[in-house]
């Protein structure tokens, strides 16, 4: 295990076309899909800085900001953004894009905690993140105001 890791190293991106099995009676997506591929975007990014098994510690508070209709495309972006001794903050964001139209909007927001863990499935240390450019320096202030925001809403 290194002792740094670029949050670019964890930058994840994934994709879902909203089908009707993850859509509630009025066509859109069900709350419970949308946490679902968020978790799983945030576990890859906090794997891909870790080296390790990571496994979902919290989930703070979620903003469902706007509906993903059936048909459109849901973009998921995570990265770590701080790191205690073995845990792993995530940010993930969610857009909806209408690959007909052009258009894309944000529709979900939430802040995750992941710990690492060694293969005895014991909590591990991770490394230390670090910011190298203004584009992830940029990222990580997004991810602390959010988090502050998020504080100030409690």
């Amino acid at each position: 295990m290194t002792d740094d890791v670029r949050l670019m190293d964890s930058y994840t991106e994934m994709t879902e076309l909203l089908l009707p099995n993850d859509t509630n009676n009025l066509g859109r997506a069900l709350g419970g899909a949308v946490l679902h591929w968020m978790d799983i975007c945030a576990a890859i990014a906090s794997m891909r800085f870790a080296g390790n098994q990571c496994v979902t510690a919290s989930m703070d508070h979620v903003d469902f900001i706007s509906p993903i209709e059936m048909g459109e495309v849901a973009v998921v972006e995570a990265y770590v953004f701080d790191t205690g001794s073995t845990s792993i903050d995530v940010k993930v964001d969610v857009r909806a894009e209408d690959p007909r139209e052009g258009t894309k909007r944000k529709t979900t927001s939430s802040l995750f905690t992941f710990v690492a863990l060694d293969d005895d499935g014991k909590p591990t240390d991770v490394p230390d993140l670090v910011c190298e450019s203004e584009a992830e320096e940029g990222l990580r202030t997004a991810a602390f105001d959010a988090k502050a925001e998020q504080a100030g809403d409690a």
